[in-house]
């Protein structure tokens, strides 16, 4: 691998919060590793004349973001069935997937993703609905959580799921006043139903939408991914895209365990992370084991302390309880895995943290990094334990916006004070936690720049008029870029990551303006010209642009050579 020198622009080395930005003139790569800053860099240039020498053209070269949670194989699978993300009504719905079913008039079943479930009162969908436009073709379709799914009549009798049909462990199927089902299906329902009735897209197929994915995320300056649901059948896809060099970012697997054979997995797992290591390919990897420790507020499988404020006598639908989550926290710890728990409510951020403090009691004093991610409602009594206990807490930032889902769902849900318990980023970062920051996609959009300005002004970009939904939860930007780079790297066990400083791993994007520097309302047009992982280009813009005025440099920046 040769040289490849970066100048005529800004170099930012590091977004370490609390101390200011550190910057350079120019930055040198070499066998994928900083090799270079500042006037070594430019000398390197002059000595090697086989090196590549990139002109940032007055753009900003930074550590590259990182994706700490989202799930790739599902979204770049939307792509294959209707395109009913787009829809901006119940007809908008139904017209994709009339639209959808017109052109694969020999589909066997209609299989697609996402719809809003705020285009349905209470985010209930009847399956009469669909049968209009599906006819007897079985149909499925995921709500934007992807913890609900969207049936027709067709679909439901090919499950044989009728009023007499108890609702699954750890699932709700929900049903009219007589009983009969409506054609909402929520949690195992859901999963259960596209894991075991609905048929899988053929192999090649998954393996394109998978390279479809990383190909976007490397379009973005993305350089690692937490894919943080994988199922078997997801391993051979996982496996054949890497051997095939069809992966464009690091992606690392999370297994999920099932609360009903947690224990016979135990070997399938490590067997799982042997096959992975075995094939040596390093943009793979399966290190950590994924635990659903509750559903979403919006269809109040969220766990809670209290109950929920529109629904008293409910506390959601907590998908393990204290003593099995904690014995599989320990067990899979004591294999070497990392832990990484979906905890959206307070009562499952306590039962994740408690979880998480007996793996660490029973494993004896040692250096971890599991996560629990989401983070969504979260009591203020728990917000110091994550740095008490060392876990990353993995936010998704753009969901910290009071946007129509907030409002119409989210908030009556829960009610006051519990509505101001949301997204505590502030809080956990300035109680000294390891925070990550991740997108969740496809259940929101995986381009980290409106993300990060969510962050930073908690309000949608879109929307500069708009009040700061809890102001006091907002952090720098120098805080929000470090949640996607220095933070990552520490979730992706990778500590030679998150910054360029010399000898650390040569990941980085080439951005036309400086995250730290630009106004949060134009962080989300700030382009991306190209992005290197290890040195290596993963993406690059064409033709190179040359940006007229060079980017703003933070207030607090320091220089270094």
């Amino acid at each position: 691998m040769g040289t490849i020198v970066f100048t005529g622009g800004t170099v930012l080395i590091d977004a370490a919060p609390g101390r200011g930005a550190l910057t350079s003139t120019a930055i040198a790569f070499r066998d994928g590793r900083v090799a270079a800053l500042g006037a070594d860099a430019e000398r390197s240039a002059a000595q090697d004349p086989d090196a590549e020498v990139v002109d940032l053209g007055g753009g900003t070269l930074a550590p590259a973001p990182g994706e700490g949670h989202a799930h790739p194989l599902l979204g770049g699978q939307e792509a294959l069935g209707p395109a009913i993300r787009g829809a901006s009504d119940l007809q908008g719905i139904l017209d994709a997937v009339a639209a959808w079913k017109a052109a694969h008039p020999d589909a066997a079943w209609i299989v697609g993703g996402s719809y809003d479930a705020t285009f349905a009162a209470g985010g209930l969908f009847d399956a009469r609905w669909l049968d209009e436009v599906t006819g007897d073709t079985p149909t499925i379709l995921r709500a934007w959580d992807y913890h609900t799914a969207w049936v027709n009549s067709a679909a439901l009798a090919a499950a044989g799921i009728t009023a007499e049909t108890p609702d699954p462990p750890l699932g709700r199927i929900v049903r009219r006043p007589d009983g009969s089902p409506l054609g909402t299906l929520q949690e195992a329902a859901a999963n259960d139903f596209l894991a075991n009735i609905a048929p899988r897209f053929p192999l090649e197929q998954r393996i394109e939408a998978l390279e479809r994915a990383t190909r976007s995320y490397a379009a973005q300056g993305t350089t690692w991914v937490q894919d943080a649901w994988v199922e078997p059948a997801d391993i051979e896809v996982y496996l054949a895209a890497a051997a095939q060099d069809r992966l464009h970012t690091r992606v690392n697997l999370a297994l999920r365990a099932d609360p009903a054979r947690w224990r016979e997995q135990l070997a399938e797992f490590a067997e799982a992370r042997r096959r992975v290591r075995k094939i040596g390919r390093d943009r793979l990897s399966a290190n950590t084991v994924k635990f659903f420790v509750d559903g979403v507020i919006e269809s109040r499988t969220a766990a809670l302390i209290a109950p929920y404020a529109d629904r008293p006598g409910e506390h959601g639908l907590p998908n393990w309880s204290p003593q099995e989550l904690a014995a599989a926290a320990v067990t899979y710890e004591t294999e070497g895995f990392q832990l990484h728990l979906h905890a959206i409510g307070d009562g499952a951020n306590r039962l994740a943290l408690d979880a998480l403090e007996a793996a660490i009691r029973a494993g004896g004093p040692r250096e971890r990094h599991h996560v629990i991610a989401h983070v969504a409602l979260l009591d203020p009594a728990d917000v110091p334990r994550f740095a008490e206990l060392g876990v990353i807490a993995n936010f998704e930032p753009y969901w910290a916006q009071c946007d129509a889902v907030m409002r119409e769902l989210t908030i009556p849900h829960l009610g006051h004070p519990r509505d101001e318990w949301q997204y505590l980023i502030g809080s956990v970062h300035r109680s000294g936690a390891t925070v990550s920051f991740g997108s969740d996609w496809p259940v929101t959009t995986l381009d980290w720049r409106p993300a990060l300005a969510t962050a930073i002004a908690r309000r949608s970009h879109t929307d500069p008029g708009a009040e700061a939904w809890l102001p006091d939860e907002r952090i720098d930007a120098a805080a929000a870029y470090a949640a996607y780079t220095r933070g990552i790297a520490r979730q992706a066990l990778a500590p030679d990551r998150g910054t360029l400083e010399l000898g650390r791993t040569a990941d980085a994007v080439w951005l036309s303006a400086d995250p730290l520097g630009a106004a949060p309302d134009a962080i989300a047009e700030i382009e991306v010209f190209g992005t290197w992982l290890a040195g290596i280009e993963t993406f690059r813009a064409q033709p190179a642009p040359r940006i007229s005025t060079p980017s703003t440099a933070s207030p607090h920046s320091k220089e270094t050579s």
